[in-house]
């Protein structure tokens, strides 16, 4: 368990973040001091319709920024297949390595909420149903009703 906060926080993707964020934000200490909630996300960003709708119409919504930019920390798995969207050898790894946890059907997009601790409290197959503004919503009654 130790080793999987700094694997999350190892693993976001630079080339295509859910949420324009600094990502040397995200450290293992940060996360389990402010007991933030991890939101892992599992896409194919360059492929994979779902996954880009996903992230169109949910994670870059302001409602969505605005909540998850204070109360979460955002992870995204990305496994890009054109070649100018190509991740790093290392990079690549590290995703592989979630996706052996967390993934191990490979489905996109697969997003994931987790506590501070790796323990997965929801997850959701595909893209959700709901509006960003729902979707938030569920993220904060799961949320308030850990706490």
């Amino acid at each position: 368990m130790k080793l999987l906060i700094p694997l999350l926080a190892l693993s976001i993707v630079a080339t295509s973040p859910i949420v324009i964020r600094d990502t040397n934000m995200v450290h293992r200490q940060e996360t389990v001091q402010t007991q933030k909630f991890v939101l892992l996300s599992f896409s194919g960003s360059d492929w994979c319709v779902p996954c880009i709708r996903m992230k169109e119409q949910i994670f870059n919504s302001e409602v969505f920024i605005s909540y998850a930019t204070a109360q979460l920390t955002l992870i995204n798995a990305d496994f890009p297949r054109l070649k100018k969207n190509q991740l790093s050898a290392e990079q690549v790894k590290k995703n592989e390595e979630l996706a052996d946890k967390y993934n191990k059907e490979g489905k996109f997009p697969f997003t994931l909420l987790l506590d501070a601790n790796g323990k997965v409290l929801k997850q959701w197959d595909g893209l959700p149903p709901e509006s960003a503004e729902a979707f938030v919503e569920e993220l904060k009654s799961i949320l308030n009703a850990g706490s």
